[in-house]
């Protein structure tokens, strides 16, 4: 095929010469337009699902993700690019888990499941898994995953932070059958919606979550329809391929060596003790491996992370060491993981795992960092807050007299890099997720959010300092309620690199008929009783400084102060900048004097 550039609107499949059908020769216009066709099909479903959906956490927060999958395989096609990333993995396992367990397909069958064991995460994330027909013949898979703020258990929302077992945490559905042959079961529906709470929103979401597959198959027929299968097929490989090369020539900046790095989990919300994730990459020729043998045990608490997540935590990393790289399966080839059994980071049944896909991922990714961030300082950065801020109430409207669950995240410091300063209120490193506006949660639930404001002083010291946390406060205003937190880094803040400090650790109160509650566990804890009146405050972690404090130039430091970032005290201890209390210039002598 001649490799003349065309205008891809007057691309016709019925002149493309059969040599293009070798994915090495595939004409690269042609290749460009099938893959951002194929990534604006997974771009579509994510806008149909949200703007369908009935939750917040999914339609404002964006908790939710959209993707293609080989009809055999399982592999990764493509992803949205408004997708969770630590949905990559787990969707694509879990796709796998239902490829292996289905027969008797038809057009319109659709499974629903959210097993963890089963290629998941938590039980809140519902994966929809579809056959895709072309022709009469499967094609590929569509799946999507979308967070329900309850799928019933001890608490509402899901988030028990003192459970011992999984049937504590919820409903725990394997692949069934939702929809055959474009029909909804109505017996499997009522069982599902008999056992979740505010069940008559969930039926919004379930509609809405099936109807972005019904996009996708709309979308991915027509590209089909222009370009042939055969086409579109050869184009995937490729691109699959392109892929591994891209991270095989990405991770070949790494020196070979071993790295070691460590992060550490508060606790699992029953025993008050730290998990430790002991991450080891090796680094030979194009490829790294990850053995995280000498992790701590399977905990008691929610904390245990299923391997699926585990694995995906890794994936995600090496995108955010590595972001220029497409996201398909051939992306992660040169990833090889052992599998951590015997550790918390394998979890197996029973063992409770509600805190991994939004707590424990994290904590592995930051593993991930702090190990190769000797290898390649110019790469990394600071750990970021690392924390998802899960929070949940759940209660009855006495003004309605309607049931509610309210669940919530929220954001933090990014770390300070090479190139600047850490964000301030930032995503979580596992999501593109977002905290649901101040105006939609008032609406939607009886509480008045009293302050929402940067969490001052959180970012840590470095030469380039980390993004500050946040700090909100919420009031019940009606009923009373129950509340629930599954958070992470109130123990330990995250990690500074090359000499930089830690950020600021997590901090929950609750004010109760004038008395201040803290949980035992920090930022953990179940089932706490609020009426009226009564408030919850939360401040989520800062990012990690960069590089040493004193390096900091300290116009820049006498900046932060005069925005309240920093107190002048904080000035002179984190950063060895001394500033005038009335002005708040630089007073270099002393400056000076205090930095040698």
């Amino acid at each position: 095929m001649s490799q003349q550039k065309r205008d891809p609107a007057t691309l016709d499949p019925a002149t493309l010469d059969p040599a293009t059908l070798d994915p090495a020769t595939l004409d690269p216009v042609t290749l460009a337009v099938i893959q951002n066709g194929l990534t604006q099909v997974c771009n579509e479903m994510d806008l149909a699902f949200v703007r369908a959906a009935f939750s917040p956490v999914i339609s404002e927060a964006l908790d939710r993700s959209d993707g293609i999958y080989h009809r055999e395989t399982g592999a990764l096609i493509a992803q949205g690019e408004l997708g969770l990333p630590v949905f990559v993995g787990t969707m694509q396992f879990g796709t796998q888990e239902v490829i292996r367990r289905a027969k008797d397909l038809r057009p319109g069958d659709l499974y629903i499941v959210n097993d963890p064991y089963l290629g998941g995460t938590h039980l809140m994330d519902v994966r929809f898994v579809k056959p895709f027909f072309y022709e009469g013949e499967l094609f590929c898979w569509l799946a999507n995953t979308g967070h329900w703020p309850d799928t019933g258990g001890a608490v509402p929302g899901g988030f028990s932070a003192n459970a011992t077992e999984v049937e504590q945490e919820g409903l725990r559905l394997p692949p069934v059958k939702l929809f055959k042959a474009g029909v909804i079961d109505e017996e499997i529906l009522s069982i599902i919606l008999s056992n979740i709470r505010i069940a008559d929103q969930r039926i919004g979401d379930i509609k809405a979550q099936a109807a972005a597959l019904t996009v996708g198959e709309r979308r991915l027929t027509a590209l089909l329809d222009r370009y042939g299968r055969d086409t579109v097929e050869a184009a995937i490989a490729e691109l699959e391929a392109r892929a591994e090369r891209q991270m095989r020539a990405k991770i070949a900046l790494i020196p070979d060596g071993v790295y070691r790095g460590e992060a550490f989990v508060d606790s699992d919300g029953v025993v008050d003790q730290p998990l430790r994730i002991a991450m080891t990459v090796s680094k030979a020729d194009s490829t790294l491996t990850f053995d995280m043998a000498g992790s701590s045990p399977p905990c008691r608490g929610p904390m245990n992370s299923v391997i699926a997540t585990t694995r995906s935590s890794i994936y995600l990393a090496m995108k955010h060491i590595f972001p220029e790289v497409p996201i398909n399966a051939g992306t992660f080839a040169p990833l090889e993981i052992e599998d951590p059994k015997g550790t918390f980071l394998y979890a197996e049944y029973p063992r409770p795992v509600s805190g991994c896909a939004a707590e424990v991922s994290q904590r592995i990714a930051e593993a991930v960092f702090a190990a190769l961030t000797p290898a390649i300082p110019d790469l990394l950065f600071a750990a970021p807050a690392g924390t998802s801020g899960n929070f949940a109430v759940g209660g009855q409207n006495p003004e309605t007299g309607r049931g509610y669950v309210m669940y919530l995240i929220s954001g933090g410091g990014y770390g300070g890099s090479r190139d600047g300063d850490g964000i301030s209120n930032g995503c979580s490193t596992i999501g593109i997720s977002k905290t649901t506006p101040i105006e939609i949660i008032e609406q939607r639930y009886p509480v008045l959010v009293e302050e929402y404001a940067l969490h001052e002083g959180s970012g840590g010291a470095g030469r380039q300092r980390g993004g500050m946390g946040v700090a909100y406060r919420v009031r019940l205003r009606r009923g009373s309620a129950r509340a629930s937190f599954v958070m992470d880094h109130g123990r330990f803040g995250p990690q500074g690199a090359l000499g930089g400090a830690d950020g600021g650790v997590n901090v929950v109160e609750v004010e109760r008929d004038g008395a201040t509650y803290h949980p035992p566990h920090r930022s953990k804890d179940q089932d706490i009783l609020i009426e009226a009146g009564d408030t919850i405050t939360v401040r989520t972690p800062g990012g990690g400084g960069y590089g040493a404090p004193l390096e900091r130039d300290p116009a820049l430091v006498a900046r932060d102060v005069r925005r309240g970032y920093y107190t002048l005290e904080e000035a002179v201890t984190r950063f060895g900048v001394v500033l005038d209390p009335e002005t708040l210039a630089v007073d270099e002598a002393a400056t000076a004097e205090r930095r040698r």
